[in-house]
């Protein structure tokens, strides 16, 4: 059996899942854009387009071509095509094809795409442009495999983390290029500048620990999510593989196997 699944998308949520495929012997190729805006960089295989080898919770994923997927698969590692429509899905043939890009809309997935496609979080219709949808949103349906319907709507708003919700993220005060002054797991306080987006100050809204911030150098729209705070200030959490992630990872892999076996 081709065992091949394809991923779209490459941040945490995304390698959270390719992670449990991998451990679960599937061979998992990511696709991405040229400039990931990947906010919990720590732990998104997303990184290897711009850094290099990236090593999450001890499995290893490298840039590559679609071409050089077989050789990368064959050595135990997870190929990362810069291919932001996905094309190699025709070439690479995969088993599956997954959504994971969490953009709460379809961008481009269809039902046709491969024997077995999984859409993750908002914006999918199972039945209809995909064949199963993954429940993403926090509380007791986390992980849930729906074979019919869709998952609960986009609120805009984050799930509460240490007593906060909207108050944990850090958005883009304007657009343009953005610099760091801080780094991911550095203890911040309330109002404490963790950038600039050109010349405009980025700051926190609580204190607690600086859990996930986007690539410095990255152009940025104004609104734009590119960091978040947890209250909870536990360091580790910041390096390892989010509860909510492995949670979404697991109901992709029920999905595959269920619907691997019924076809």
């Amino acid at each position: 059996m081709n065992k091949i699944i394809v991923i779209k998308g490459g941040g945490d949520i995304a390698t959270g899942i390719a992670h449990r495929l991998h451990q679960s012997r599937f061979k998992v190729v990511i696709t991405e854009s040229p400039e990931p805006t990947v906010v919990r960089r720590t732990v998104a295989f997303a990184q290897a387009v711009r850094c290099g080898p990236t090593v999450v919770a001890g499995v290893t994923a490298q840039l590559a071509t679609s071409r050089q997927a077989g050789e990368i698969l064959a050595a135990g590692n997870i190929p990362v095509i810069v291919d932001p429509s996905a094309r190699c899905v025709q070439e690479l043939k995969p088993q599956a094809v997954i959504d994971a890009i969490i953009a709460k809309r379809n961008t481009g997935t269809h039902i046709t795409d491969a024997p077995i496609v999984i859409g993750v979080g908002p914006g999918f219709i199972a039945g209809v442009d995909v064949h199963a949808v993954v429940e993403t949103m926090r509380g007791h349906d986390l992980g849930l495999v729906i074979y019919q319907g869709t998952a609960v709507a986009n609120t805009g708003i984050p799930g509460e983390v240490g007593g906060y919700a909207l108050e944990r993220l850090i958005k883009a005060p304007t657009a343009g290029v953005f610099t760091a002054c801080r780094e991911i797991g550095d203890s911040v306080a309330a109002g404490q500048t963790v950038g600039y987006v050109g010349s405009s100050p980025v700051m926190v809204a609580i204190g607690g620990m600086l859990r996930g911030l986007i690539q410095q150098g990255l152009t940025v729209t104004a609104g734009l999510k590119i960091g978040d705070v947890d209250p909870r200030c536990c360091r580790e959490h910041c390096f390892t593989i989010s509860d909510k992630a492995r949670a979404i990872g697991g109901g992709v892999l029920e999905a595959l196997l269920h619907l691997g076996v019924e076809r």
